[in-house]
């Protein structure tokens, strides 16, 4: 087990390291910028892993908290000034304000149970959105608003930089939040929810806590993503923002936060390659359509998501291995 755990972190170090050496091997700004808003979204992804991964609980409004940082950062930046000073505050506050939004939340809603619950949260990510249109004089409405970052982060290099960092940060302090004891209570109530009731666990607690935590780190993506733009608009509130996030977690893998960021590297893939068909041949213009048929597929030959998948079939090799092994004991015995 500890040199499965060695290895693990090894490939993942090795991985790091290919990834920061990427912009001195290309100058390629289009590929930069993808890299860039894939290790975003990996972030986004993580955090509603943790609500449907690890806790079992189904939002379709997570793209509220998004949503909260981009338009918190974006209109900071605007109002006040664009120094790094400001920046920092803008994403601290942007955190404060969707822990509390998901706190109030959760203590509102997470007694309801299943589909109950993601509907709510669409009605509620409804009315941030709507909020979003009607205050013209912050948000200008669905024509959004342009804005000044600071000079350090204008190099398209630094921020791939800040947002592949972060996003490592992010997995090292959310893959231990998962394996901690709240984490494993987190996967019990996912698991039987009744029966961790049953044994004296207050589970709106642990839920709202899950909630709290995906929503900090929601917002921290949304926070940097506006960043790469410089723009903001009622799109980051969009409830195919929250889509997006469930099918990245879905295709790389339910309750795996590797998982999570492999499915938004090939779902910002995706994008990027079938938007980019679409000057070859008029019919990728549709390309919607296209990768509607590339979900299905990874959906019919990866049931459990890719990590999901691979895990399981290294788990049945494993035990086949393991009874060719005995066998052989037997024989020779």
């Amino acid at each position: 087990m500890i040199q499965t755990m060695d290895r693990k972190n090894m490939l993942y170090g090795l991985i790091f390291v290919a990834l920061l050496c990427i912009p001195f091997v290309t100058d390629s700004r289009t590929l930069l910028i993808m890299f860039t808003q894939i290790f975003l979204f990996g972030i986004f992804a993580m955090s509603y892993d943790i609500l449907l991964g690890y806790t079992g609980i189904v939002s379709f409004g997570h793209a509220m908290f998004f949503g909260i940082g981009a338009y918190s950062t974006g209109i900071l930046m605007k109002q006040i000034d664009s120094t790094i000073p400001v920046l920092l505050l803008a994403i601290v506050l942007a955190a404060v304000l969707s822990g509390l939004v998901s706190y109030l939340l959760g203590i509102l809603s997470l007694r309801l149970k299943s589909h109950f619950y993601a509907m709510l949260t669409l009605a509620f990510s409804g009315l941030f959105l709507v909020l979003a249109e009607k205050w013209r004089s912050v948000t200008y409405g669905n024509d959004g608003f342009t804005f000044s970052i600071p000079d350090p982060l204008r190099d398209r290099m630094t921020l791939y930089f800040i947002a592949l960092i972060t996003m490592a940060l992010v997995f090292l302090l959310l893959n231990r939040f998962t394996n901690s004891p709240l984490g494993k209570v987190l996967q019990a109530i996912r698991e039987n929810e009744p029966r961790v009731e049953s044994l004296g666990y207050n589970v709106l607690h642990y839920k709202v806590i899950a909630s709290v935590v995906a929503g900090v780190f929601a917002s921290v993506a949304g926070s940097l993503y506006v960043l790469t733009l410089r723009f903001v608009n009622t799109s980051v509130l969009a409830v195919e923002v929250s889509l997006d996030a469930l099918l990245m977690t879905i295709i790389g893998g339910v309750g795996t936060l590797v998982g999570a960021i492999i499915g938004a590297g090939l779902i910002e893939f995706a994008h990027h390659w079938l938007t980019g068909l679409a000057k070859v041949h008029w019919i990728f213009e549709r390309w919607l359509i296209f990768f509607g048929i590339l979900y299905i597929l990874v959906v019919m030959f990866f049931p459990q998501g890719i990590v999901g998948t691979f895990r399981n079939w290294r788990e049945k090799r494993s035990v086949r291995n393991k009874k060719v092994i005995e066998e052989k004991k037997n024989i020779s015995g």
